[in-house]
């Protein structure tokens, strides 16, 4: 963004502190009337045929803008993936204990990577666990959608659930 001085260019579209059009001048007279009001010249669209100055506060400007940037950081919800490690023998009361801690990270906005782990003598046996992932995903389905099907990744089984959108 150029300010004051930076701006070269021979004519510009000018803009007072209040908003209103005071034409097309020369950047020598649009500096002038900054400087007899005590702000600044600042280029704000450089690429129009002429280029449009304002007259403001620099320094105010540049905080306002700061200020609006980090409101607009602070409202954003970033959405995040959690995961949820399961085995193939898992119990039905720890079953519904990870499907309580899913719905909660549903809720909230984030994806779940649900996850099946095998190990050892468990590998032969993937396709016959395979149907906890989609005995989760129904219990879950009022709640969720299977975002990814259930894919075989090394020594797990992996399912990722979002949000069902109302």
């Amino acid at each position: 963004m150029f300010i004051n001085e930076q701006i070269r260019d021979r004519e510009v579209r000018v803009i007072s502190e209040s908003g209103e059009q005071l034409g097309i001048m020369s950047s020598m007279d649009a500096r002038r009337l900054a400087e007899e009001a005590g702000l600044d010249l600042v280029k704000i669209s450089p690429n129009a045929k002429p280029p449009v100055c304002k007259i403001i506060d620099y320094g105010k400007f540049k905080y306002e803008k700061a200020r609006k940037e980090k409101d607009a950081k602070k409202k954003q919800h970033t959405v995040e993936i959690k995961e949820i490690r399961m085995s193939p023998n898992i119990d039905d009361n720890d079953m519904n204990t990870k499907i309580n801690a899913a719905k909660k990270f549903l809720t909230k906005g984030d994806r779940v990577k649900v996850t099946l782990r095998f190990r050892g003598r468990e590998m032969a046996h993937m396709q016959q666990s395979a149907h906890i992932l989609t005995d989760f995903a129904q219990a879950l389905a009022d709640c969720a959608v299977v975002d990814k099907a259930p894919k075989v990744e090394g020594r797990s089984l992996t399912m990722f659930l979002a949000a069902k959108k109302q």
